[in-house]
């Protein structure tokens, strides 16, 4: 039986899934961007870059639409910001006991999905990597592996998941603790998306200046010795593609992460679900987190620049 799947942000990540998920699963669309949802109606969603398609599906901007509908799963690819908001609007409307998931960056999101009681709910990480670029058209910038397991539930709530993810093109492995994966992911985030974000975009500049190198190694440092503070682990080294890239086993990209894209088109980052939780926590903790510290006051302060110059361009 084809799995009922509804994708919550059609943008960046969310395109991505939503178009390589329709090849194996029923896809729907829930996004906020009316001229996004009125483009994808028209003319289906577009991904460039990696792996080039166009996928066809339903999608909607409304929840009143979704009243009634069952689904398998819900897959929130949104904003660490919006998910709270986003989940009030869906749970009036949608019937039965879908499993909630995600993939998002940030802390937080996984504890507001657990207050849908007796839910399911699945959390990980993805090496996927994209941009939104246009109306109806996301850039696959980066293809990589996704990890899902049971944040509630147990791993063969995930068996499905994980089939059909596989099936639709996108490797994934299911596991019985998705912690490890979701501490490493974190924090590469942790350190690179701010420093994507306080150099411009310009992803050269996080990695062929060495006083960037050192910070980048300072950061990681204390994000690491916050996650292991807390109990945590880690499934892969946290700063491996970093380590790659300087050793030349992979190329160097213009993707300089979301915080990036977010400061270049004056939208709120995810600056305090990112580093601003090692800032907290290590403070809770009493680990010395000096750099992430710093790098969190710069990163607020461009957010509201930001944010000003695209509403008064001169």
């Amino acid at each position: 039986m084809t799995a009922k799947i509804l994708i919550v942000g059609c943008g960046a990540i969310g395109g991505l899934f939503a178009t390589a998920l329709s090849k194996a699963a029923d896809v729907t669309g829930f996004d906020a961007n009316a001229e996004h949802v009125a483009a994808i109606k028209r003319d289906g969603l577009r991904v460039t870059g990696k792996s080039p398609r166009v996928a066809h599906f339903a999608i909607t901007g409304n929840a009143e639409d979704l009243r009634g509908k069952t689904f398998d799963a819900i897959y929130f690819l949104i904003k660490s910001k919006a998910t709270a908001a986003v989940l009030a609007q869906l749970r009036p409307v949608l019937s039965g006991n879908p499993v909630l998931v995600t993939v998002q960056n940030g802390m937080g999101n996984a504890e507001v999905l657990l207050d849908v009681p007796n839910a399911v709910v699945a959390r990980g990480a993805t090496m996927n990597a994209g941009r939104y670029v246009e109306p109806g058209v996301v850039e696959n910038l980066i293809e990589g592996k996704t990890w899902l397991g049971p944040q509630r539930g147990n791993v063969t709530d995930m068996a499905a998941l994980g089939a059909t993810m596989n099936a639709a093109g996108m490797v994934t492995e299911i596991v019985a603790d998705p912690m490890g994966a979701v501490w490493s992911k974190f924090v590469f985030n942790c350190v690179m998306n701010p420093l994507g974000a306080l150099m411009m975009g310009d992803n050269a500049a996080r990695h062929n200046v060495a006083e960037m190198r050192a910070l980048t190694d300072d950061m990681a440092a204390e994000c690491m010795a916050v996650i292991e503070g807390l109990g945590g682990s880690f499934a892969f080294p946290p700063m491996e593609f970093v380590a790659k890239i300087r050793s030349g086993e992979v190329p160097l990209s213009k993707h300089a992460g979301s915080m990036a894209l977010d400061i270049a088109r004056g939208a709120p980052t995810e600056i305090d679900e990112l580093t601003g939780f090692i800032v907290r926590e290590g403070d809770r903790l009493g680990i010395p987190v000096p750099n992430c510290r710093t790098v969190t006051r710069l990163v607020k302060g461009l957010e509201l620049a930001s944010q000003a110059r695209v509403a008064n361009p001169r």
